[in-house]
């Protein structure tokens, strides 16, 4: 059973990102704060639900949240500033965004560059551990996919309708042939083997 929050007495913001470990489209997060009440067994670390889970319970989130936002740096951003540093962007554009501003941010995973002046903890595994976290694991993942469907039908040939722009074989061997797309990290090896520089 997933733990509502840390703080109960704080308004507390769940935040999570989706497609930090993919070769093209952006990175997603979302940040959602969720009422003293919320209750959802089904909740859980998106990546651990299947697709028609996952669409299932954005509606519900969306409707039970006292406020959500979703948060986004793209491609371009990710080879400027690295995967990391885009993550936290991401992120922090999602709590700007959110129509009331949480007292305290529970963040996913170990590390977070801070927003402002609000207080947040870092939990490794968070997406499965505290409802917040899940809510927004969801949203983020589920908007993400959106936008990589979306794409697909510009570029089929990199199959992204099912790898959503993940390193698959499929994925890599379609790079290899077509070469990269303008959607795609340069500063990722999109290639199994990275090319050797001749000086």
């Amino acid at each position: 059973m997933l733990q509502l929050s840390l703080y109960p007495d704080l308004a507390e913001a769940g935040c999570d990102e989706a497609g930090r470990g993919c070769l093209a489209g952006p990175v997603f997060a979302a940040a959602v704060v969720l009422p003293c009440d919320f209750e959802c067994e089904e909740l859980n670390d998106s990546k651990q639900l299947s697709e028609k889970t996952r669409y299932k319970l954005r509606p519900f989130i969306e409707e039970k949240a006292l406020a959500w936002a979703i948060g986004i740096a793209d491609h371009k951003e990710i080879d400027e500033i690295n995967i990391l540093n885009a993550s936290f962007l991401a992120m922090q554009r999602a709590v700007a965004s959110l129509k009331i501003r949480p007292q305290h941010l529970l963040i996913d995973g170990n590390r977070f560059r801070k927003y402002e002046n609000i207080p947040h903890t870092c939990v490794v595994k968070g997406d499965g551990k505290l409802l917040p976290i899940a809510a927004a694991s969801v949203l983020a993942k589920t908007y993400r996919d959106d936008f990589m469907l979306k794409i697909a039908e510009e570029y089929p040939l990199y199959d992204w309708k099912n790898n959503k722009g993940y390193p698959t074989k499929k994925h890599r061997d379609a790079v290899c042939r077509y070469g990269a797309t303008p959607y795609h990290r340069l500063s990722f090896n999109l290639k199994e083997k990275q090319l050797k520089l001749d000086f």
